[in-house]
């Protein structure tokens, strides 16, 4: 008897060993959080239902959309990209709560296009990225902190800054509309305050300021707002806000018969969201454009309606097989080119992909990415800057930005609007061919 329990015990001894054999065989014994032989799983909080949901809610699936498309065509050395999807609906503390699940639960490998100044300011401090040295690529923000490496080493930044924004608008205004007089409605935060420096910097002084509080936007405000501009009588206003704040300004200043040359920050200014958002006042789709027809705006990449464009083509193709029945604009062209950024970055960090390889991999390969953008990526080992120029058009009736000279003139500076604005004509990286990067 004392024989045979030494045996079963020894036979299962011998099993356990062999499994715990079997499984370290399947998983590298350096295997990185996030990532296995045959899948990386990357994550991102969107707004997907809430008050900024409106147009936003299509970026993250429509990375998805890419990624699909990306592992239908071998992913990243054979590995899969698996894109989880949180919804924070634009509230600061839901993205802090998303994120964590996205790291602690479901460990992903990196975050990706995280949307918004304040969500990813409160990320950056709650969630300690930076010390858990957790890569965040292309935050969809134009804050120009997050260019700084010391205070968010890990975070790397995808739009051009406010900064960057506001001295190039300004230097636009001072060649070409110096005679007027010049109004800025911008929200009081760290959006404002950041294009308030750029603005200063280019030596523009305004009439008449109004700042209001984010959250606080309204027709009934807005009838506010427009009062204290006709008073001051603005001949050119420049809307530094968000759609659901820019939307309002047009309605009620069209119904005012108020018609001042409009210049349409970058952030307030996609066609799609602005006529969601005209919709509460009673303004259908097919009318929405009208409000803006002629209003001058900025973009660093092609509008979503330029099929010529290699990039939109591709995306477009991308959308209509992977993305059924989502109509194509600037959401989901923003979304599938960042979803093209870091499959690069992805690439660029081996084989054999880990945090901290991913991280060197986008400061000393990121500024060759090709991306739908203008201009380069400004990820280097100081600085994690996103694009630095932008190119001017004005809407039409279809609103549709066209660009205001034949070359697309690219007005460009630095993230923290230090330097003065130079221009140069539209240049950047060829599309990987079908869009599937090689990174050769």
């Amino acid at each position: 008897m004392i024989s045979l329990r030494r045996n079963k015990k020894s036979v299962l001894f011998a099993s356990v060993v062999t499994s715990v054999a079997l499984a370290a065989s399947v998983v590298p014994a350096n295997a990185e959080t996030g990532v296995s032989s045959s899948e990386i799983k990357l994550g991102i909080t969107v707004p997907m239902t809430g008050i900024a949901a409106p147009g936003y809610n299509k970026v993250a699936p429509a990375m998805k959309a890419y990624f699909d498309y990306l592992n239908a065509n071998g992913g990243i050395y054979g590995r899969k990209v698996n894109l989880i999807i949180k919804d924070d609906r634009y509230i600061p503390q839901e993205a802090i709560n998303k994120t964590n699940e996205l790291i602690l639960k479901d460990r992903v490998f990196a975050l990706v296009g995280q949307l918004g100044t304040a969500n990813n300011l409160a990320i950056a401090s709650k969630v300690r990225l930076g010390s858990r040295k957790i890569p965040s690529i292309g935050v969809l923000t134009g804050f120009s902190g997050f260019a700084d490496k010391k205070k968010y080493p890990t975070t790397f930044m995808s739009f051009p800054s406010y900064a960057a924004e506001g001295r190039i608008i300004g230097t636009y205004i001072n060649e070409n509309l110096a005679s007027k007089t010049v109004c800025l409605v911008s929200q009081n935060d760290d959006f404002g305050t950041d294009a308030a420096k750029g603005f200063t910097a280019a030596g523009v002084k305004f009439a008449e300021h109004v700042k209001y509080v984010s959250g606080t936007q309204s027709s009934a405000t807005a009838q506010v707002w427009i009062g204290k501009l006709v008073a001051a009588k603005c001949e050119v206003v420049v809307l530094m806000t968000v759609s659901s704040a820019t939307a309002p300004v047009l309605a009620v200043a069209n119904a005012a018969g108020y018609k001042p040359q409009w210049i349409l920050g970058s952030v307030g200014s996609d066609t799609t969201t602005l006529k969601l958002s005209l919709a509460p006042a009673g303004i259908p789709a097919a009318q929405a454009a009208a409000l803006f027809n002629g209003a001058i705006g900025l973009s660093f990449a092609p509008d979503p309606s330029d099929t010529a464009d290699e990039y939109v083509k591709l995306f477009r193709e991308v959308n209509a097989n992977y993305n059924k029945g989502v109509e194509f604009d600037n959401n989901v062209a923003i979304g599938m080119n960042y979803a093209l950024v870091v499959a690069q970055a992805l690439r660029a960090a081996g084989t054999s992909p880990t945090r901290a390889k991913l991280i060197k991999a986008m400061e000393t390969k990121g500024s060759t990415f090709a991306s739908i953008g203008y201009s380069p990526m400004g990820w280097t080992a100081t600085s994690h800057a996103g694009h630095s120029a932008f190119w001017f058009g004005k809407f039409n009736l279809a609103g549709e930005l066209k660009p205001l000279d034949a070359a697309r003139t690219l007005y460009t500076t630095d993230n923290n609007a230090t330097q003065p604005v130079t221009k140069t004509t539209a240049k950047r990286a060829a599309l990987p061919a079908k869009g599937i990067p090689t990174n050769s």
